[in-house]
């Protein structure tokens, strides 16, 4: 099972601010309407929250980080976030659509997180999300792998925390659920990271916690470097680091 993760909202918000800024895309294919109700799932520090509300929009944010949530409460005033569970989670009363980005590939038990927001759309409410598609971040999934195994004999399969399906699983999951899938892409994305050598090293300590919960301070910078030195051929070019990052976008309604 993997170790919890930590969010470090502070790290987020200086060097990630590009999940918000390619969230943008996401928020123009679920158009938001004045007066409606909506539900941002894995809402983060709230900034997709705040975008979608500027529409007239009512916004209600989620996370189930607690840190992540009081971070978008000091940001956003004006807007209702809670700490919550998306695998497990249930409110009082209905939205008109639920928005996700960059957060559902941090669930692996996909179903029930698909139960759940079935049971708060009312019918004809939309669904409307992007994640980590299949392949996403692979070349430094391997990179990470490999490092732990030869340096450490860990295998680290076990303290892989994403999901990345692909559109025919996504799909799958969603209609069995009773969605009717209305828009699907898989693409890729190579996005470049901030700060230059460092970029990658910023991206570990943000995402990729689970995997090196045992190790000390000192230990998880030693990885780091190892792991950079594995990956610099592939992802590092005119002094940035660009992650092969591949989304899954997808819309759905429920009838």
């Amino acid at each position: 099972m993997c170790p919890k993760h930590n969010w470090q909202p502070d790290l987020y918000d200086g060097k990630h601010g590009y999940v918000s800024a390619f969230g943008k895309d996401v928020v123009r294919l679920l158009r938001p309407e004045p007066g409606e109700r909506i539900l941002d799932v894995g809402c983060g520090t709230g900034d997709l929250a705040y975008e979608i509300s500027k529409s007239g929009a009512i916004v209600v944010g989620m996370d189930a980080s607690p840190e992540m949530v009081e971070k978008a409460r000091n940001k956003y005033p004006g807007l209702r976030f809670f700490v919550g569970d998306a695998e497990r989670f249930t409110y009082d009363g209905s939205f008109d659509a639920v928005f996700s980005n960059a957060a559902l590939h941090w669930m692996k038990n996909a179903p029930q997180v698909a139960a759940c927001i079935w049971d708060v759309l009312r019918p004809g409410g939309r669904f409307v999300a992007e994640m980590g598609g299949k392949g996403n971040v692979g070349a430094v999934v391997r990179g990470i792998t490999e490092v732990l195994k030869e340096e450490c004999g860990i295998d680290a399969e076990r303290l892989n925390p994403w999901y990345f399906p692909s559109i025919g699983e996504y799909s799958g999951l969603l209609e069995r659920q009773g969605f009717r899938v209305t828009y699907a892409v898989h693409f890729d994305r190579p996005t470049p990271m901030e700060d230059g050598e460092r970029g990658l090293h910023h991206w570990l300590a943000a995402y990729a916690g689970s995997f090196f919960a045992p190790f000390t301070e000192s230990e998880k910078a030693d990885l780091f470097d190892k792991i950079a030195a594995r990956l610099k051929p592939m992802l590092f070019e005119e002094r940035v680091w660009r992650l092969d990052y591949s989304r899954l976008r997808i819309a759905a309604v429920k009838p």
